[in-house]
């Protein structure tokens, strides 16, 4: 096989490695160009002795995307309002792109979800790539530390530390079923301006985030409470009564597409647990839109 054929084979698995640790695909795109170009910089005498090629490209892969979070951080620091990761649809080959049931995986059937994606984010950039490489894609102790540059025990505990920490962040979160069921009700609540539907849908402590980086106009700060993000949401369809809103499939279950003029002007998307909605994400960004157009 030639080298061609090898970065062909690995690309889709490696841009979905790559966005579950940036969290928006144009990062991830130049995660796996990185990792293409290392394999060309190899002579032809290393890459023959290369015995397994798709992980050499997933180690190299993961220390690409450590380096990138370092200075990804201090470019979201600089972000216009609310930073949220870039919404996939539910056919998009990045959401089918995790190994089935490696050995050890923690169960995360939402593995690129919004809500997930968000815990990620509050992880350091060793614990967000040990967890991916090994909780969503089985990759080894031993192979996640080359690529962290820690020892395998060190690299364990990294998992671990990321495990704790995404399991405390996420209590009790629906199955996919309860979720589209609260999403059903959500839709029929704001579609019909019934306030006091949607209050009891929401959990008391209930956050909003919109995400507009500066180019679109959204909300620059969290909203907090049900009564208050009730009443934000119902107030959306003023400020943009030529909108219209479907009901979509990504990640997170059952979300919305809001569309102008017949383009995709942002995707909504829910975290619920125990019945209720506990954060309402909303994407506007068109720069993390594209996948949507």
């Amino acid at each position: 096989m030639d080298d061609v054929e090898v970065l062909e084979r690995e690309r889709r698995g490696l841009l979905g490695l790559a966005y579950r640790m940036l969290g928006t695909v144009t990062d991830a795109e130049d995660a796996v160009q990185e990792t293409y170009l290392r394999w060309y910089r190899l002579t032809d005498a290393e890459r023959a002795a290369i015995r397994n090629p798709a992980a050499w490209l997933t180690r190299v892969a993961g220390r690409v995307c450590l380096d990138m979070l370092g200075t990804a951080r201090a470019r979201r620091e600089r972000y216009v309002g609310e930073w949220l990761p870039e919404p996939v649809p539910g056919e998009s080959p990045i959401a089918a792109s995790a190994p089935v049931d490696p050995l050890d995986r923690v169960t995360l059937d939402d593995s690129i979800s919004t809500a997930l994606l968000v815990v990620l984010e509050s992880l350091t950039p060793a614990e967000r790539v040990a967890f991916v490489l090994h909780d969503v894609f089985g990759v080894p102790f031993a192979e996640i530390a080359e690529a962290v540059g820690r020892t395998p025990d060190a690299a364990r505990q990294l998992a671990s530390q990321a495990r704790r920490r995404v399991r405390e962040r996420r209590p009790g979160a629906a199955s996919r079923e309860e979720h589209d069921a609260v999403a059903r009700a959500f839709a029929a609540a704001t579609a019909t301006g019934d306030l006091a539907a949607l209050v009891a849908l929401l959990d008391p402590d209930v956050v909003l985030r919109a995400d507009g980086g500066g180019l679109v106009s959204a909300a620059r700060k969290p909203v907090h409470g049900a009564d208050r993000v009730a009443r934000f949401l119902l107030g959306l369809p003023h400020l943009l009564p030529e909108a219209q809103v479907a009901p979509t499939v990504t990640a997170d279950g059952l979300a919305f597409l809001v569309t102008v003029d017949g383009r995709a002007d942002a995707v909504m998307s829910l975290t619920v647990a125990d019945e209720r909605i506990t954060d309402v994400y909303i994407v506007r960004n068109p720069e993390k839109l594209t996948l949507w157009r």
